[in-house]
């Protein structure tokens, strides 16, 4: 009896810890849950290089109208933890004035402006003669917060949208088509948690930014006065993460409190009663 009364403290004790743990977790990772609302106005235009790409935020819709043969970008903000997904429609004209044969391509680079892979996702199409759009598609891998100098992993920070037409003939180029582009983003979580993160998020024009800070910092010193620097834009809604917190932190201390618990029944189960009352003492 005395056992199993044991054997259920414990038990209870421990449901409780791991209840309190994941519903902390669940707070902690619904903090770092990027949206936007939607008062949000989505753009209604497109940059025609990186310097010059329209920001966008993570849920509206963005639009644009162009020609056949134009570049289009867009940049938006990612943050660890996040897996974003890129959709891109292109809305072609009529079918007397439909260029014939073209291919239409998205692709999507990082804050240091290299080319990331699609984990799945339609990134290149060609146009059916009677198609009246073209639908395109790229998942990334999950953003990390830090990573090695020489992987080509997705880190935070600004990430930017190519859309244009990949094969024009002469006569396709320059008739009018219109673009949508919506990015959504899957919080994975924990899973692909690394040990570091990076200084700071791969936005444009940080590094000016913060020594323009630095500058203004120490005017501010000599003037006696003192005024804040905002950072470089495309920053989420919610701001970057700190990145100490992941999923990992639960099932770790989750882990420990279920090793403790089997200690304790192992012990209660196997310690026996004591000496027997027929051996003397002292054999």
């Amino acid at each position: 009896m005395r056992t199993t009364k044991l054997l259920a403290t414990a038990g209870l004790l421990g449901a409780s810890a791991l209840t309190a743990l994941l519903g902390a977790g669940t707070a902690f990772a619904g903090s770092g849950d990027s949206g936007t609302s939607g008062d949000d106005k989505a753009p209604t235009e497109a940059g025609t290089s990186f310097r010059t790409a329209q920001e966008v935020e993570q849920g509206p819709r963005a639009t644009a109208g162009a020609s056949t043969g134009d570049y289009l970008y867009w940049s938006f903000p990612a943050d660890a933890g996040q897996r974003p997904t890129v959709k891109a429609t292109v809305k072609l004209p009529d079918s007397a004035a439909r260029p014939s044969g073209a291919t239409w391509r998205i692709d999507v680079y990082d804050g240091l402006r290299r080319r990331q892979s699609c984990m799945y996702g339609t990134q290149s199409r060609a146009a059916a003669p009677d198609a009246t759009s073209v639908d395109l598609s790229c998942t990334l891998r999950t953003v990390r917060a830090w990573s090695e100098q020489w992987a080509n992993d997705p880190l935070p920070g600004t990430y930017y949208i190519r859309l244009t037409a990949a094969t024009l003939t002469p006569s396709d180029q320059g008739l009018p088509v219109s673009a949508e582009v919506e990015v959504t983003s899957k919080e994975v979580g924990g899973s692909s948690a690394v040990d570091g993160s990076l200084a700071a998020p791969l936005v444009p024009g940080s590094t000016t930014e913060e020594a323009a800070a630095a500058s203004d910092d120490a005017s501010d010193e000599e003037n006696g006065s003192s005024a804040s620097r905002a950072l470089a834009t495309g920053e989420p809604e919610d701001g970057w993460s700190s990145d100490w917190w992941s999923d990992r932190w639960v099932w770790t201390a989750a882990g420990g409190v279920l090793a403790a618990l089997a200690g304790i029944g192992g012990y209660a189960l196997t310690r026996g009663t004591g000496r027997p009352s027929r051996i003397p003492p002292g054999m």
